[in-house]
């Protein structure tokens, strides 16, 4: 049995594209909890986007991308956060930070599955070559 069908939890109504996708969010989730991260919230969404996962480093708010591809095609997981896609997580970010006075410091983080491996990319939108 593979990895992420262990982690999944079938709901009714769901794709296989999407199951997959939740259980990848799951084990990215577990996985930052074991780095020490805390947990802010879960798909946020908002009218310009969504964010995956909202994550406390500290004092830093880590806002994370979770991008799951069975196979590397096209350039894999990372590569298909596209400027589109960041443009959607920073508005989304933009959002989510209007509920403090003061906004914290913050990063947005890619975790990328392809097949069964993971890659961790902290400062994403910073580190990828199409970022603006």
């Amino acid at each position: 049995m593979a990895f992420f069908d262990r982690l999944r939890g079938d709901r009714p109504g769901r794709t296989s594209k999407q199951v997959s996708g939740d259980a990848a969010e799951d084990a990215a989730l577990d996985f930052l909890r074991r780095q020490g991260l805390r947990e802010i919230e879960r798909n946020f969404r908002c009218k310009g986007g969504e964010i995956d996962l909202i994550m406390l480093e500290r004092d830093t708010v880590v806002f994370v991308e979770v991008r799951k591809r069975s196979k590397d095609n096209y350039g894999g997981a990372l590569a298909s956060v596209t400027r589109t896609k960041q443009k959607r997580l920073i508005i989304a970010a933009q959002v989510f930070l209007q509920r403090y006075r003061m906004p914290p410091a913050c990063r947005f983080d890619v975790i990328g599955y392809d097949g069964e491996q993971m890659t961790w990319l902290k400062n994403a939108v910073e580190a990828m070559p199409e970022a603006f």
